[in-house]
This record gives C-alpha cells, structure tokens and sequence, in this order.
C-alpha cells in the first residue's frame, strides 16, 4: 500500500471513529454521514494543513479576494503569512489596510452594494451597528459545517470569553476573535512583599490596597487607571461597573420599543462612587488620563497598582520600556458584590454578505485565525485568543501575564454567562458613553456629586435614545 493511500485510509478512519476531521469538534448528523462517500473524501482531503491547501488549489488557484483591515499589529502578523497562505492554496491576496477612524465608514459604504471586499475586521463595538443593518454572514454557518472547516481550526480552542462575548449581537456571532483584550490588575510585587500585602480578590480588597499605598512612601500614589473626560472616563468606570451590578442601559431592553436607561439606578451610582473613591488614590492630574497615561504612571513606579488592559501587558513586562518589569504580578480584575465582570473588547474577521467570493473568504480565515497556525499569529505579533495558546509553555515563558491573562479571561466570561456585553449593543452606544464620560469625570473633579452626575446622565441619556 502506497503511503499516499495508507495517508488517506487512516484519515477516512479518524473520521468514521472520532469524528477529528469535523470543525470545532462536533459529530456529524445521521443525514451528515448519510452523505456520498464523495463527502468522506473531502473531508479526509482537508485532515492536514497540506491537504487542506491542495484542495484549495484545486478549487481557487488564481482567485484573489480583498480584504478591509485596520492597521494594527494582528492585521501585521497576518500580512507575514500571506505568502504561506497563497503559496498553499493559490488564493491572492489584495490588502486594504486603514486607519480604524475611517474603516468602519468604508465598510459600510461597501456593504451597501458595491461588494469589493470579501473580508471584514470589525471591531467588538460595531456589531450592533452591523448585525441590525444585516451586512455580514453569520460565522457558525462556516465554522461549524465539516465540509468546510477541518479540525485543526478548532472553533470551540477560542477562549469562551471572546467567542460568545466580541463576536456578535442578538445571540448570532458573525466574526472569528482575532485580537482582542480583556482588563486586569497589575501590582508591584517588591511593595507587596515589603509591606506584606496580597493581590486583591475582591473589590473592597482593591480598594483598601489602594488607600494603604498612597503616600506610602514618596511620590508613591495607590492605583492608576484611564480617567480622562468622556470616553475615556467611562471605558475606565465600565472595568468595574457590572462587578456591582450596574449599567448604562438595561441590555434586556435592547432592540424592544422601550429602551430602559439605569445609569442612575442604586448599583450603578455605587460603582460611580467607587470609582471616584478610587482615583482619590491616583495622581492628581488622573483626570487627564488616557490608558496610555495610565500606564507610564505605573511602569515609572509611581504606582503601586494599576487596572487595565492585558494588550499593553508587554510593555509592563518589557525592560525597554519599564522601570518595574521585574517587579510585577498579574491579577484577574477582582470581584464585586454582583460577582465577576471584566471588560470585554476587540477585532473579528468576518464575511460581509455583499462579498462575491465568500468561500474563499472563509478559506482566508480558516487559515489566519485557525488553531494551526495560532502561536506562528502570536509569534508575529498577532493577540492570543486561544485557550491553547495561552497554555503554550515556549508564549507563557515569553509572555510573564499569560496566565493571569487567561484567568483573567474566565472571570470576564462571567459576564457573558449573565447574558451582558460588556459594550452594551446600542447604535448610540458612543454618545451613551460619552455622556456618561463627561459626567463620571465632573464628579471626580468635584464639580457635581456622584449622585447628580448618575442623575444627568440618565436624563441626557433618555433624551438621547428616547428611552
């Protein structure tokens, strides 16, 4: 028996006996196994890399799609496997690579008819937007179909958190995670073991921690987190907000005729109050802050916390760009009286329904966002969203906050086990952000109180959506 049969007969049997060839893991249906043994040799065609690309070739060879991407250091880990990917199932490339101001505006403008992009990158805080103007395919259709999907993409590997909580809206997911963040908490670990203190669990713990270290030694403050007014102020109050149970808007409501606004019910205004409690024990000037701000603060050592996002992790750990990266722990963002509740953000590849080659589009992200090629996309320069790649020992050892990360990572799924997105899907949810922004950040200048900044921001709010 030739090796080339023996490949085959040995692939046809993974099928038959473990389903390994099916995507995401799923067995197939009786109507599924029903099928021509046409069906069976495909699938054994797709059990490699290899043989995947072969039968790509012998469909695609010559064909190109173009693809919408921001730039950003995933779209850049992507463009240095392009070549593996073309040379493998002879599918050209055209890259469309813009700034994310502008990319959303193109992409809708395209979708409206025109069809010259197969591929979408769409940021977690568009799919509302785009899920109620019915512009992409739903993923799962793809994902999930063996024919199309071999087992080393592996759906079900991308971190629960990612896969059911950025990629879609109204239960539908319509992207593949690519890049994404979660938020956590960064300590000094020389200051902890100094004063003979533990990492925070819990909210009340987070807080007392920051009052303990504030003026605890010169120049030395509590915590540094993002502050400054408007969107800023309110991506900060969100990383903790839903930890106590509040909100801007009651997402039950969403898509109803009556959107319920509750940015002034009693649990968000106590997270508000928190907050501000809070960044009393930051820097003076936090009301400027930005993320980036933020982090300078903390890896300058004038910090002793700092709650945040895991993409900028690196840079913490980075002695180029730290004066504390060897003096750093990680931590899950802790939990509140109304449980776990991390932040949730980041970027999807997707098929706009308006694409004329959307089997090849598939083929392109197969590829790029599989299992297979994971921790080359990682090494690139790509963002981890795999549960695999997080338990990587060559990542973990480069990469110190992987495994707070992917902790991290789990208490963020309990939001999404609450049936909430941690950016409510509203098409006005910048507006709704903003408000609530600028009024987060009057309250911790002192302008107003915490209670009327809830209060006005609820009005505003209702005025603004006719909630």
């Amino acid at each position: 028996m030739s090796k080339r049969i023996l490949s085959i007969v040995l692939c046809l049997a993974m099928i038959c006996g473990l389903s390994a060839c099916s995507g995401g893991g799923a067995t197939a249906s009786k109507a599924e196994s029903a099928n021509s043994a046409q069906a069976a040799s495909s699938s054994a065609d797709i059990c490699t890399l290899k043989g995947w690309g072969e039968a790509m070739k012998a469909k695609y060879n010559g064909k190109q799609i173009t693809v919408a991407m921001a730039s950003h250091p995933s779209t850049e880990a992507f463009q240095k496997m392009q070549t593996e990917f073309t040379d493998l199932t002879g599918i050209k490339v055209v890259w469309d690579i813009v700034e994310e101001t502008n990319l959303k505006s193109k992409q809708l403008l395209d979708a409206q008819g025109a069809g010259n992009y197969d591929v979408f990158m769409v940021d977690a805080f568009w799919m509302s937007e785009y899920a109620s103007k019915n512009i992409l395919l739903p993923i799962e259709q793809y994902a999930k179909d063996t024919a199309k999907t071999p087992a080393w993409f592996d759906y079900d590997d991308i971190m629960p958190a990612y896969r059911n909580g950025i990629a879609g809206a109204g239960g539908v997911n319509y992207g593949i995670p690519t890049a994404g963040e979660t938020r956590f908490v960064a300590y000094r670990t020389d200051l902890f073991k100094k004063y003979n203190k533990t990492p925070p669990k819990t909210m009340d713990d987070f807080l007392a921690l920051a009052k303990f270290f504030n003026g605890k030694e010169n120049g030395l403050y509590g915590v540094a987190m993002r502050a400054q007014k408007g969107i800023h102020f309110a991506s900060g109050w969100m990383s903790l907000m839903y930890n106590f149970g509040g909100g801007f808007l009651d997402q039950s409501t969403i898509g109803k005729d009556k959107v319920v606004v509750t940015a002034n019910s009693p649990e968000t205004v106590k997270s508000l109050q928190y907050y501000v409690d809070l960044l009393k024990c930051a820097p003076p000037d936090v009301g400027t802050y930005t993320h980036e701000e933020a982090l300078g603060a903390f890896m300058s050592g004038k910090t002793a916390m700092w709650l945040d996002a895991t993409a900028l992790a690196n840079q913490i750990t980075d002695p180029k760009t730290s004066k504390v990266s060897d003096k750093v722990g990680f931590v899950p963002t802790p939990t509140g009286p109304a449980g776990d509740g991390a932040a949730l953000a980041g970027w999807n590849l997707a098929i706009p329904k308006s694409s004329k080659n959307p089997d090849l589009a598939w083929a392109f992200i197969t590829y790029m966002a599989s299992k297979e090629k994971s921790v080359e996309y990682v090494k690139d320069g790509g963002t981890a969203t795999r549960s695999s790649v997080f338990d990587n020992e060559e990542l973990k050892a480069a990469n110190p906050s992987f495994a707070a990360q992917k902790a991290a990572l789990v208490a963020a799924n309990g939001l999404v086990e609450k049936g909430l997105s941690w950016i409510p899907q509203h098409d006005q949810i910048n507006q709704i952000l903003e408000i609530a922004g600028n009024y987060g950040n009057a309250a911790l200048a002192g302008d107003i109180t915490v209670q009327q900044a809830c209060d006005k921001s609820q009005k505003d709010i209702s005025d603004l959506i006719g909630g």
